[in-house]
């Protein structure tokens, strides 16, 4: 179990780091383009979140000699479901996808894959992808307790996220 735990951990790191760079790139392209940076105040608390996160599963996990879930196949399952999710919402938003508010004026909001249906499905799958990598492994006190910080997190970014929004794009007209 050890060596599938710890096989996931670096999985979810690569996957992270990669998606870090993907939102470098896609800012500078914005930026060049006349994007600029919104919700800047709240962003190092939403890095901070991330961080504590995984220091938490690992910590939980490995200090509390957890192991997988007897209901493995059920969060595994959601865990995949939530990575295809996560890829249709990167490739939606293309350019446009980062880990920042960075806002385009005069750009038309997505509106194609999960943005038909859902405003903010990469928040959606963040607070799933919070339940389920913990439970996956029996860390129950670090679904609970970051899936309520979560919660009040998105509380401020999605606020921040629409209003930038709503002031520089059709937003208010699609939504």
């Amino acid at each position: 179990m050890t060596n599938l735990f710890w096989i996931f951990i670096l999985f979810l790191c690569v996957q992270r780091v990669s998606e870090l760079f993907i939102a470098k790139r896609n800012e500078k392209w914005m930026l060049s383009q006349g994007a600029y940076e919104a919700g800047e105040r709240h962003y190092p608390f939403i890095v901070a979140l991330h961080i504590l996160f995984f220091i938490s599963f690992i910590a939980e996990v490995t200090i509390m000699e957890k192991s997988l879930s007897s209901d493995w196949p059920l969060w595994l399952t959601l865990f995949f479901v939530t990575q295809l999710g996560r890829i249709w919402t990167l490739r939606s938003l293309g350019s446009f996808w980062n880990t920042k508010i960075i806002v385009l004026p005069g750009a038309k909001v997505v509106k194609k894959g999960p943005y038909r249906w859902v405003r903010h499905p990469n928040y959606m799958i963040v607070t799933i992808e919070f339940i389920v990598i913990p439970l996956l492994f029996q860390a129950y006190y670090t679904a609970v307790i970051f899936t309520l910080l979560n919660a009040w997190m998105l509380s401020v970014r999605i606020a921040a996220e629409e209003q930038a929004l709503m002031h520089a794009t059709d937003f208010k007209k699609e939504y």
